[in-house]
């Protein structure tokens, strides 16, 4: 089949049309991606724009933020609202936090001991869910050990996240409580479930100059995210403000 050609098309024989002439046009402005679909790039660019004007300020994460498609992360029937600032359930009683929480979270990660070009090293995740913080993290750190309790979203993360090809994170089925050892120690160790305090594992596997961030109850009964800094010679703490993540919980299942 011969292809269909473009118009205006000139006709075989036929002599060549006048050329109207007309003033000079400026040159076109550039613009911003569009689409509307769930891979637009556009798409993603709204929900960062929104972050930033929340207050979350770091380059990298923003960056991050906007190169991670969140809409492989939840199920089919939820696809609509990926890039809203909302919680959303993932199955078995779990949910892949908000945006702007995983964003403040990695944030305050980044506060910490950072590499020459800006990335953190060595980054162990308490709690992996559905991956998606996984596929952020692998954006502003070296490598990511992350570990999961629940075999079910073990094999769910590891199925969204082949996908985006990460040579740089490693998935663990095991018990978060206990960290991983192997790995340590680790500039910064981030948690997606809260406890009544953070476990002595966890520090004792953090790097000094290290962080670790998250939930945590406080003496209220009510969950804080907290920041523990190592130093050489302390263990710093500070409680911001209140959040709510699952409860954290040993044993694999």
């Amino acid at each position: 089949m011969s292809r269909r050609p473009g118009f205006p098309a000139r006709m075989p024989g036929s002599a060549a049309a006048p050329v109207a002439t007309r003033p000079p046009q400026p040159a076109p402005q550039p613009q911003a991606p569009r689409g509307h679909g769930l891979d637009s790039q556009a798409v993603r660019q709204r929900m960062v724009h929104k972050l930033a004007a929340q207050g979350v300020a770091d380059a990298r994460v923003l960056e991050a933020m906007g190169q991670v498609e969140r809409h492989r992360f939840v199920d089919s029937a939820l696809v609509n609202q990926a890039y809203e600032d909302t919680s959303l359930p993932i199955g078995l009683g779990q949910t892949i936090s908000k945006p702007n929480v995983v964003a403040r979270m990695v944030e305050l990660l980044l506060g910490g001991q950072a590499e020459a070009d800006g990335r953190l090293g060595r980054v162990l995740e308490i709690g992996t869910g559905c991956g998606y913080q996984a596929a952020v993290l692998a954006r502003v750190a070296r490598e990511v050990y992350s570990i999961e309790r629940l075999r079910g979203l073990h094999e769910k993360a590891r199925e969204n996240l082949r996908h985006f090809r990460l040579s740089n994170v490693h998935l663990l089925f095991g018990d978060g409580m206990l960290g991983y050892p192997k790995g340590a120690p680790y500039a910064g160790i981030i948690a997606a479930a809260g406890g009544e305090a953070i476990p002595a594992t966890w520090v004792e596997q953090l790097a000094v100059g290290g962080r670790i961030v998250a939930p945590m109850l406080t003496a209220t009964g009510q969950q804080a995210l907290v920041v523990l800094e190592r130093t050489p010679r302390e263990v710093k703490q500070t409680v911001l403000e209140a959040v709510h993540f699952v409860p954290l919980k040993s044993g694999i299942a």
